[in-house]
């Protein structure tokens, strides 16, 4: 059975705004944990301003255990915690939990990377004028690595798109769950090129508001 476009179009608009709603979130909660994950394992490196083999050993193991693993195993994998913490598995702000410990270690990987190609003569520089550890952190570390860190933000956002379209296949609301429900299911091709297309303009404003707002903080 076909869908009627006329009465279609509401459901679709709903449901990019709930797909922009997952990513946001996402995001934001993503990139908070993420970063802090990030320079905990940079400052706690072998040699480094805070150096604590425990802290990055464990952290370490963490990001690699949790990033090779694909979305839709993990998160079904951690669907008994997400009912724990959201108090239910299905709905769209039921996704943004798992979404968010996915995007969290991917980000802190990203976060770390961009940190260790900073020049240590800086740091270097910055201790022998007699900053502490902190001061290091917050005045040289986050202000070096801001314009590549935004461009890996953009990358994880692109990525989060994806996650919130395989949200949506196991009940997480968005494109996602129209694309299978109304497209796949009922093998509606003109629902799946819709949201396909919406998809790919979602992916390229996010590329393109990242790449301008990384080329304003590269420029000063």
């Amino acid at each position: 059975m076909k869908v009627d476009w006329a009465l279609f179009w509401p459901r679709i608009l709903e449901a990019t705004g709930q797909t922009i709603y997952m990513v946001l979130l996402t995001l934001i909660f993503g990139a908070i944990i993420g970063i802090v994950i990030g320079l905990l394992l940079y400052v706690t490196r072998e040699n480094n301003i805070m150096e604590s083999k425990v802290v990055f050993t464990i952290l370490n193991i963490l990001v690699n255990i949790i990033r090779p693993i694909p979305f839709i195993i993990f998160l079904v994998a951690l669907s008994p915690l997400t009912r724990i913490v959201m108090g239910t598995t299905i709905g769209t702000t039921a996704a943004i939990f798992p979404m968010t410990i996915a995007a969290a270690f991917s980000i802190a990987r990203v976060v770390e990377n961009n940190l260790i190609s900073i020049d240590p003569g800086v740091i270097e520089a910055a201790k022998a004028m007699g900053a502490s550890s902190w001061q290091i952190v917050f005045t040289v570390l986050i202000p070096e690595a801001l314009g590549p860190l935004v461009l890996g933000l953009t990358f994880v956002t692109v990525g989060l798109i994806d996650f919130s379209a395989v949200a949506g296949t196991v009940g997480g609301g968005g494109l996602g769950h129209i694309a299978i429900t109304y497209g796949y299911q009922r093998f509606d091709t003109s629902v799946m090129i819709v949201t396909v297309v919406i998809l790919i303009v979602l992916v390229q404003l996010a590329q393109w508001l990242g790449n301008t707002v990384s080329k304003k903080i590269l420029r000063r």
